[in-house]
């Protein structure tokens, strides 16, 4: 076996399951599904309401690496302009006061995915720098659209649309801090 090599480290956690197409596909799939489904878990604000959303996203982002986290999101984005309602709180369309989140959240899972497949959610530390760095990138393209939408100004929109979800990031920073370098510990054995 003149081809043979030693055993490749995966890039991220899906890196571990079996298969290629089919797999990817199954995994853009799935994890286009999980953010559908964490966004149903609302709690209503106005402008923009408390969803589990981020959180998939940053996980789908981690686990799938940036390829396959972008297109998962881009699925998620045009399934739901087109009409399936899985947006927050069983909304759909395009437009809207929180559809730059939504937007963001494609540029976010592949900043996160590409973190990932560099180890950044191999160790706590480098997680949550990972995921506030993916959080950021929701906020960046989320508030210009918030402001244009609602006519807020930068402060208004910042205690809209930024500072209530601080505190439910952060905890969700840390659930994802603990998961995913206990997901790696755990494919070592």
């Amino acid at each position: 076996m003149a081809n043979a090599s030693p055993a490749v480290r995966p890039a991220v956690l899906s890196d571990l399951i079996p298969g290629s197409r089919v797999r990817d596909v199954a995994l853009v799939a799935g994890g286009a599904v999980l953010t559908g489904l964490a966004a149903q878990l609302t709690v209503p604000m106005w402008p923009v309401p408390v969803t589990g959303q981020t959180f998939a996203v940053m996980l789908v982002g981690a686990a799938l690496g940036m390829n396959r986290a972008a297109l998962s999101m881009i699925l998620y984005t045009v399934v739901g302009v087109a009409g399936v309602p899985w947006f927050q709180g069983g909304t759909s369309g395009f437009g809207g006061a929180t559809f730059g989140y939504v937007v963001g959240f494609i540029a976010a899972a592949a900043l996160v995915g590409k973190l990932a497949e560099r180890g950044g959610d191999r160790t706590a530390a480098r997680t949550v720098g990972t995921m506030v760095l993916g959080n950021l990138v929701v906020y960046a393209f989320g508030l210009p659209v918030l402001m244009a939408v609602t006519g807020l100004g930068l402060s208004a929109a910042l205690a809209a649309g930024v500072i209530p979800f601080l505190v439910g990031d952060a905890a969700k920073i840390a659930i994802a801090a603990g998961l995913l370098p206990a997901a790696w510990r755990l494919s070592r054995r």
